[in-house]
């Protein structure tokens, strides 16, 4: 986990104060849910310290997008809400957006990139949006939401970078202060800055002596550069299974917010990511999607300067299913309980069967196996064996490892099998 400081005194002033995030609590009265605050016990316990869990996942449409969306559209001239709204996303705000805009009786159209998740597409035609693909990320969707906008009359429907949504995502922070009236840390998924600069923007005015802080993907972490450059700086590429929060460029109005109200930004790598949803998953009985892990994976890797109590909010749980069955995948194998072994065994009758018979008296269970016998690394008389298989945790993998080379296998472990 990386950790960088905002600089201070080079941005421009916020364009979003406590007022407005109040007046956005008025309009999504009705509208966006008082999401329920949940005790993490067993993160708690594993941290040192109270631990409760802000459940953006149980939001509307799945996250905390419908926030910022309604508030958006709901302060727009009704002339020009008329004429309909374009937006672009990877598919929370598109779905946030296209609920607002049905509620409302306005077209939306909505650009995803290439790939997007299908449930998400899915949920987004549901609300009565169409759908349109574009690029491979979502700034190059944004691109053609852009030029969608300016051929057609609609207003685009930033994700992020405009002051209204900021106002919206700032009554996520609103309740953090009354579900948690004493917290001293409130840790947060970031992308484009929208959540955490709502965020941060309440909980200066209402409890200043609260540290927030923000969390990005390691391979999606566009504002350390941009806050130690002082402005937004877009990255050249990115790889991060949280497309949740793949921006790679900060929004130019949440950035001036993080970089006056926010104490820090941090960021995880795929493998802390991937462990933090399987435990969400097996302690928390929590699912949310890779970008609304985050925040679970900073406390998790042990390295951040946290005061208790301590909330972390879950951004999202919009999960496509073959997602998460890779990431359960990975979380395990970075957990030791998913292994992939090689062996080489004598290439005789009786040779398998006997190695078979060891790893079965260590407890392990066999998911897979198959054989390499032609390669210029084995001797003539030697087979290689590739195993995937289950163990307890690393511990275990770690003894299975020792006892089978003990018992004379030359046996390798190379983490986790190929998807």
């Amino acid at each position: 986990m990386e950790l960088t400081e905002p600089a201070v005194g080079i941005a421009a002033e916020p364009a979003v104060d406590i007022a407005d995030v109040l007046d956005a609590r008025r309009l999504l009265d009705g509208v966006a849910e008082v999401t329920p605050m949940q005790e993490a016990g067993w993160l708690s316990r594993q941290v040192g310290g109270r631990v409760l869990l802000k459940c953006e996942n149980l939001q509307r449409t799945g996250s905390f997008k419908i926030r910022g969306a309604y508030t958006r559209l709901a302060r727009m001239d009704p002339e020009v809400r008329a004429a309909g709204v374009v937006a672009a996303s990877a598919g929370n705000h598109a779905q946030g957006v296209a609920l607002a805009a049905r509620m409302m009786g306005v077209k939306a159209v909505i650009f995803m990139p290439e790939g997007a998740p299908i449930p998400k597409e899915q949920a987004t035609r549901g609300y009565g949006a169409e759908v349109r693909f574009a690029g491979a990320t979502v700034t190059e969707a944004l691109e053609e939401a852009e030029a969608y906008a300016e051929a057609s009359g609609a207003t685009l429907i930033h994700p992020y970078d405009h002051a209204d949504i900021v106002s919206g995502q700032g009554t996520c922070g609103l309740e953090i202060l009354e579900q948690c009236p004493d917290v001293r840390t409130v840790v947060v998924p970031t992308g484009g800055g929208g959540l955490l600069a709502g965020i941060a923007t309440a909980v200066q005015a209402r409890a200043p002596q609260a540290r927030v802080i923000g969390v990005q993907a390691k391979g999606a972490a566009a504002y350390p550069l941009s806050l130690e450059e002082g402005r937004p700086v877009p990255l050249a590429q990115m790889s991060t299974m949280a497309d949740g929060i793949a921006i790679a460029s900060p929004g130019r109005i949440p950035f001036a917010t993080i970089s006056r109200r926010v104490d820090s930004i941090v960021t995880v790598s795929e493998e802390s990511l991937s462990a933090a949803l399987l435990m969400l998953l097996e302690r928390g009985k929590v699912m949310v999607e890779p970008a609304g892990a985050v925040g679970v994976a900073a406390l998790l890797d042990g390295e951040l300067d946290v005061e208790f109590p301590a909330v972390v909010v879950l951004s999202g749980g919009n999960i496509d299913p073959l997602l998460l069955t890779r990431v359960l995948r990975h979380g395990l194998a970075s957990a030791g309980r998913y292994v992939y072994l090689r062996a080489r065994i004598a290439d005789v009758p009786g040779g398998l069967v006997g190695f078979l018979e060891e790893v079965a008296r260590l407890a392990v269970n066999v998911i897979d196996l198959d054989h390499e016998r032609v390669s210029s690394s084995l001797g003539i008389d030697e087979v290689e064996v590739r195993l995937q298989a289950e163990t307890r945790g690393l511990d275990h993998a770690e003894r299975v490892l020792g006892a089978l080379r003990s018992r004379g296998y030359t046996v390798a472990y190379d983490g986790p099998p190929s998807q």
